[in-house]
């Protein structure tokens, strides 16, 4: 019998799998309902180096990514920090093939931000769109109450 010890650290979320991610700044031209001052949006794209975007004002908003030529997308990464807030959120990604189509839901998904132990929410989903025109991420930061600012540290697409 052969054996390996492999250790209890798991691999980096970079570690090589097969995906190679976007460069989206030369890809698409991204829309956003608000943007607070110091948070661009382009941060997010900036794998991780960046302060990541936030909104200007409470309540829910809306990032959109037109892409100039359609785009296969086989993982999305996604990765809100909520240090000093409990509250809960419901993001929701939807795609289109053509900028006239309807959009799709894809991912609709809730999180309990705690500061005492859920600061983070990574989200790293693999899916199988072969053309994608738009792709766009909705955030209700504090599922309709309107007193929460939505955020966004980390958005990577492969």
């Amino acid at each position: 019998m052969r054996k390996r010890v492999l250790g209890s650290a798991l691999p980096p979320a970079d570690a090589p799998d097969g995906y190679e991610w976007l460069k989206l700044e030369a890809l698409a031209e991204v829309e956003v309902t608000s943007e607070a001052d110091g948070y661009p949006v382009e941060s997010v794209f900036n794998f991780g180096a960046g302060p990541g975007w936030r909104a200007a004002s409470p309540g829910k908003q809306r990032i959109r990514l037109a892409f100039d030529q359609p785009q296969q997308v086989q993982r999305i990464r996604l990765q809100f920090n909520e240090p000093d807030v409990a509250r809960t959120q419901e993001f929701t990604v939807r795609w289109s093939g053509r900028p006239d189509e309807p959009l799709k839901d894809l991912i609709r998904q809730q999180w309990n931000f705690s500061p005492e132990g859920s600061a983070i929410e990574l989200e790293d989903y693999v899916v199988n769109l072969k053309a994608v025109s738009i792709l766009e991420l909705t955030i209700d930061p504090d599922r309709g109450a309107g007193e929460a600012l939505a955020t966004l540290a980390d958005w990577r697409l492969a």
